[in-house]
């Protein structure tokens, strides 16, 4: 299916809403019957059709058509944050007794969500070395239910071999997730690999203008059903139909969103790999990586984030060089217009930060849609200070 259409066609039966061009928000929190026959089939399939705005709405249906054919998808499920597109899939997924196996250092609310949260109903969860599939394979028991992906990881950039893992899983009768919001659906396809399950904060790039939480999980109608039926429905995670317009908005300047922010990243990586104060640049595509090859044969590009370690560096020479950014902003999150930065050190207190550690000493740096000049600019003169 061609991307133009899906952005810009797909889902948006324009006759249906006095031929506009921009798709309306259908702002209601319910919907009428003509009849109670008609209102008894839908109380009995909410799945169906629109009822009532916690399930399914005529805005949010154009977006989650667009959302599923970008991934390659039968279906997907929209969420009012990325975190909850996760929490709700994975509630649904599992039961007491069950187990699993998921990648080192996801992201940190998946984190508790996994050593806090599940434990409390009797799921237990193993982490591994992602990159080494042999690993994620030993640690596969009777019990493993679901095997949880993240690549590329999001801070240090570790890739995860899809295909060979998807493999492994459906051997095993094992569901498999990704956290895809490092590449989107035009950086990367997991489904086309085997994956059945796959998850985004739509808060990023698909949303893209720092306004916008939303999360998305794509696969299989049947496993959109199974996770819209109950959880999602009971935990009421659901899309607000203005945030639900605000993506599809997006969504118009998606592609030529993200080949300029790549062509950004581009040449601020150049710069930092040469410059006398940065130790290394990382990233999926480093031409040193172990994992090059493979991160190439599953992504298309990489995107704004990336992340360095200064030479020598410390505490506080990480904390000035941060402070001394005048033009890329401290804060979370990626995928919007604006450069971001974030030391890892911030999640972590002064006490417990371990120069050792090499998760502790990372910077993470998103570029966003400024020109890259303006950026290197700021980048240097803050190196200067530290």
């Amino acid at each position: 299916m061609d991307i133009s259409y899906i952005l810009n066609e797909l889902g948006e039966e324009r006759e249906n809403y006095f031929n506009a061009i921009a798709p309306p928000i259908i702002q209601t929190s319910n919907f009428k019957f003509n009849t109670v026959d008609d209102f008894r089939e839908a109380l009995a399939d909410e799945y169906q059709g629109n009822l009532y705005s916690r399930g399914f709405n005529p805005t949010i249906d154009i977006l989650r058509k667009k959302l599923a054919a970008l991934d390659g998808a039968e279906d997907a499920l929209v969420f009012g944050s990325g975190i909850a597109a996760v929490t709700v899939p994975v509630l649904a997924l599992l039961s007491t007794g069950d187990e699993v196996v998921c990648v080192e250092n996801p992201y940190s609310w998946t984190i508790k969500l996994f050593n806090d949260f599940l434990p409390k109903f009797g799921i237990k969860t193993t982490f591994v070395d992602g990159s080494n599939t042999s690993a994620i394979e030993a640690a596969i028991t009777s019990q493993t239910k679901l095997i949880y992906l993240e690549s590329p990881n999001t801070f240090s950039f570790d890739v995860q071999d899809l295909e060979a893992i998807a493999t492994i899983a459906k051997a095993k009768g094992i569901i498999t997730m990704i956290d895809n919001s490092y590449c989107s659906p035009l950086y990367q396809q997991p489904i086309a690999y085997g994956i059945d399950l796959v998850a985004q904060s739509a808060t990023k790039y698909l949303a893209g203008h720092s306004d916008v939480m939303a999360g998305v999980v794509t696969g299989k109608k049947e496993l959109m059903k199974r996770i819209f039926e109950k959880e999602y429905m009971n935990i009421g995670a659901s899309l607000a139909p203005q945030n639900a317009w605000l993506l599809l908005r997006s969504l118009r300047t998606l592609p030529i969103r993200l080949e300029k922010i790549t062509a950004n990243a581009n040449k601020v990586i150049a710069f930092l790999e040469q410059h006398p104060k940065v130790e290394t640049v990382l990233h999926p595509f480093r031409k040193n990586s172990k994992q090059l090859d493979l991160a190439k044969k599953q992504m298309k590009a990489c995107g704004g984030l990336f992340s360095i370690t200064l030479k020598n560096p410390s505490l506080e020479k990480i904390e000035t060089f941060c402070n001394s950014l005048k033009h890329i902003l401290m804060a979370v999150s990626w995928g919007g217009y604006e450069s971001l930065i974030i030391p890892a050190c911030a999640g972590i207190s002064k006490a417990d930060f371990d120069l050792n550690n090499p998760r502790h000493v990372l910077i993470r740096i998103y570029v966003g849609l400024e020109e890259p000049e303006y950026l290197i600019r700021d980048l240097e003169e803050a190196l200067s200070m530290e």
